[in-house]
């Protein structure tokens, strides 16, 4: 039975608080790209164009600075920019064909994406707690569908459904990419990451949108109203980028995805005191419901770190008693190995030191015949 110190670890509740900073930026972000929308700018690959060139600015100055090889190949950081772009575009192309409430809500098929490749690739195993604290989250989600609110909300874009596939798209290679994240930052570097994300990141979006944006580029008249909510997207991305990192290699992509789930409810809560707009109850049931399936998600890390640092101790000590047999049985084997060559050559030489007395005893007793056969 686990006690309550044991499930509000450090981990827990840095994972918690640093897990709901990031779904506030997500927020910020998504009330951004809504805004763009609704001013009919739609450059979604310029949008983040911006956050990629902070990360390469910022990061690569690090990775020059320290002049050390990068732990990863410089090629596996290719195909994790190409996708990275990608998701951000299709999700950032969704503003213009449906609502915002529906792309949060749509955003949540990252999560059991992340599960499926994280178990194949990653050979990560979910506990049963784990499975309980997704299935509460996503219940929750489905109490904010069932609200009459949120489906007057879902009533709104040009194309709901072009929309929505378009998120589902961008989910799935969201799921992706944070969990080629979570991989090559527990093995690789962050700073590395980001660096190199950020350098292919910004010339796969350089090279989308000198195809895809550059009339829409040209349209746009730039005014505050513009501009503003540009660079607060590229802001909001760039301290996005930057933490989910941390959070991976303390939680893993599967947290950070549950996380991401109550920027939902964080955009009602923003509504509501912000636009002053009301709305339905099943919004705080339903951000209940998300916050427990988090908890539930994220605790006990104490008891199973625990688990983890013994069997590396155990590991490491049958390691050491292995060496050190391997050592002394290899040291054994060199003594006995000089033993038997110095023995085989003293040998050797007491053979030789005796036929050699031999002989000559023989020789001088055929050269006392001779000298006794002459006096005679």
């Amino acid at each position: 039975m686990m006690s309550v110190k044991e499930f509000w670890t450090k981990k827990t509740l840095i994972g918690l608080g640093l897990g709901q900073f990031l779904s506030l930026l997500i927020t910020s972000t998504g009330f951004t790209s809504s805004e763009l929308a609704k001013r009919g700018i739609n450059a979604p690959t310029s949008q983040s164009f911006l956050n990629y060139v902070l990360l390469a600015i910022v990061y690569g100055s690090i990775v020059l600075y320290r002049k050390k090889p990068l732990k990863a190949k410089w090629y596996y950081y290719i195909p994790l920019g190409l996708v990275d772009v990608e998701g951000n575009f299709l999700v950032v192309k969704a503003y213009q064909y449906t609502s915002l409430t529906s792309i949060m809500l749509l955003d949540c098929w990252s999560i059991p994406s992340v599960m499926v490749l994280t178990w194949i690739f990653l050979k990560t195993k979910y506990r049963f707690r784990r499975i309980v604290g997704v299935v509460v989250c996503v219940a929750g989600l489905i109490i904010v569908v069932f609200s009459d609110v949120h489906a007057g909300d879902r009533a709104g874009g040009s194309n709901p459904r072009k929309g929505d596939a378009f998120v589902i798209a961008g989910a799935t290679l969201y799921a992706v990419s944070n969990v080629s994240e979570e991989f090559l930052v527990k093995n690789a570097d962050r700073v590395e990451l980001m660096a190199m994300l950020g350098i292919f990141g910004a010339i796969v979006s350089a090279v989308q949108i000198s195809i895809l944006e550059r009339n829409e580029l040209k349209s746009i008249h730039w005014s505050a109203g513009a501009a503003l909510p540009f660079a607060g997207y590229s802001v909001a991305m760039f301290l996005f980028y930057s933490l989910v990192p941390i959070l991976l290699k303390i939680n893993g992509s599967a947290m950070l995805n549950l996380s991401l789930l109550t920027s939902d409810m964080w955009s009602v809560l923003i509504r509501i005191f912000a636009y002053n707009e009301k709305v339905d109850w099943m919004y705080f049931v339903a951000f209940a419901a998300v916050t427990v399936g988090i908890v539930i998600y994220s605790g006990g890390h104490k008891e199973q770190d625990q688990r983890h640092a013994d069997v590396a101790d155990e590991d490491a000590e049958r390691r050491k008693r292995f060496d050190e047999e391997a050592s002394s049985g290899s040291h054994n084997r060199g003594i006995v190995a000089g033993s038997s060559k110095t023995g085989e050559s003293s040998s050797k030489h007491d053979i030789a030191a005796t036929s050699g007395a031999y002989r000559e005893d023989v020789e001088n007793t055929n050269m006392g015949k001779d000298v006794q056969g002459k006096k005679s």
